[in-house]
């Protein structure tokens, strides 16, 4: 099975302004991430609008994504589901559209006990031959795939990475203690990466990496070669800006971050709205605030 690591960007789905797909700006996205080194990509995770894409629009972004990358880096899908028997079904369908990996959200209809979640978890691992993330936030989904839970999934192969996304930085080391390296774990939280490499983690499923690509891998990259000192002065310029990934609107506050970076359509699709006054504003200023920085750390380097 699969050893993932490094970074893997929750890639955005562009839109266009009435609510389409647009293929076109997410492939030039995605070619945009792999150049600027990243290790792999997860297309229709929850920052992709999974729940808000019609199962032609997951087929088209899945099928389109894998011609891209062209082998490049391994393409993950998300898999969002309410019903199991939905979330394995759909797990086929994504390994014959090509993904080369699954995200796995807990069930978004219901607050499985531990009980329940590892039989959902084993139950899509059982569906098709796709190495598995598990999506572990408990914050947005109620469910917490616990190193309790972790343990009885150890025998399931499939499952080879989790994203560890609870908030709750002790995590890392309890996972490590109590189940040694049976999994790789990333960081899922991007106001949280230079801590959680200093505690082992091995990949990192980042947001703001859609905006500021070449940064992130070379954040993640510093950690990993122990120079904190340079990383920390990198992540102080960049932590108000991944603080944006860690609120309930991150879709509307990356997608106009990478609108003023590079361009990209900021367009999300309802019930999301465009973001509008002082909450608009205050993105900007903050994007705005680190591009500035991030050019004068360019110029200060040459």
């Amino acid at each position: 099975m699969a050893k993932w690591a490094g970074v893997f960007p929750a890639v955005t789905t562009k839109l266009t302004r009435n609510g389409e797909v647009d293929l076109r700006a997410t492939n030039d996205g995605l070619d945009r991430l792999v150049k600027a080194g990243v290790s792999g990509v997860i297309v229709l995770p929850m920052l992709g609008e999974n729940a808000s894409m019609s199962l032609k629009d997951r087929e088209d972004i899945i099928r389109s994504a894998v011609e891209v990358v062209a082998g490049r880096v391994p393409v993950l899908s998300g898999l969002a589901e309410i019903t199991l028997d939905n979330a394995k079904a759909n797990a086929r369908l994504y390994e014959s559209f090509g993904a080369q990996g699954l995200m796995v959200f807990p069930s978004l209809g219901y607050k499985t006990d531990d009980r329940e979640t590892v039989e959902w978890y084993k139950g899509v691992a059982s569906a098709s031959s796709l190495p598995i993330m598990i999506y572990n936030n408990p914050i947005a989904y109620g469910v917490d795939c616990t190193v309790n839970v972790l343990k009885q999934l150890v025998d399931t192969a499939e499952i080879v990475c989790v994203k560890e996304e609870t908030g709750d930085i002790r995590r890392v080391t309890d996972m490590y203690v109590e189940l040694g390296d049976r999994f790789s774990i990333f960081c899922g939280v991007d106001d949280l990466i230079v801590e959680s490499c200093a505690l082992g983690v091995t990949g990192w499923v980042s947001g703001m990496t859609n905006v500021w690509p070449s940064e992130c891998v070379e954040l993640f990259n510093l950690c990993a070669q122990n120079k904190y000192e340079e990383a920390r002065a990198l992540y102080h310029i960049l932590t108000p800006s991944f603080h944006l990934d860690t609120h309930v609107k991150l879709v509307q506050y990356i997608k106009l971050a990478e609108s003023l970076v590079y361009g990209a359509p900021e367009w999300a699709r309802a019930p999301r709205l465009p973001l509008v006054g002082e909450e608009r504003e205050f993105v900007i200023s903050t994007i705005q605030l680190a591009i500035e920085t991030l050019s004068k750390r360019v110029k200060k380097a040459a």
